[in-house]
């Protein structure tokens, strides 16, 4: 049986992600537009809720083993950012790993796990 529910356990990476986002977006726009785009963040984020099987989840297999995506742009939110995530095996628990802009051309980037089990850019380490 599946849970109604899933449990989110959202990386410190993800969270910078999401802080960046957030910063980038009130400086290029406005505060009202960065309150907005966290609603729509929170939006996708509330809805993966549902499980790794809801409308509009990819599975990634260039960015690793059981790595999937969900563009925040859903249901009347617009938005330029996939949550990137994977399941925990025998759990009811999704980890999201990365928030990216969806114009990056994510097969470019070494994904790869570092020791607290955040997913990290290697090439963003490399700078």
């Amino acid at each position: 049986m599946k849970p109604k529910e899933w449990a989110l356990d959202i990386s410190s990476v993800a969270l910078r992600d999401y802080q960046e986002i957030l910063v980038w977006t009130q400086s290029q726009f406005s505060s009202q537009q960065a309150r907005i785009y966290a609603q729509t963040i929170a939006s996708a984020l509330q809805e993966l809720q549902g499980g790794p099987d809801i409308p509009g989840v990819k599975w990634r297999p260039e960015l690793g083993k059981k790595i999937a995506s969900l563009h925040v742009a859903r249901k009347g939110y617009k938005g330029r950012h996939f949550v990137i995530f994977n399941v925990i095996e025998n759990s009811a628990v999704i980890r999201v790993l990365r928030l990216f802009h969806d114009s990056m051309d994510l097969q470019r980037h070494q994904l790869s796990f570092d020791t607290k089990d955040d997913l990290v850019d290697k090439k963003d380490d490399a700078e």
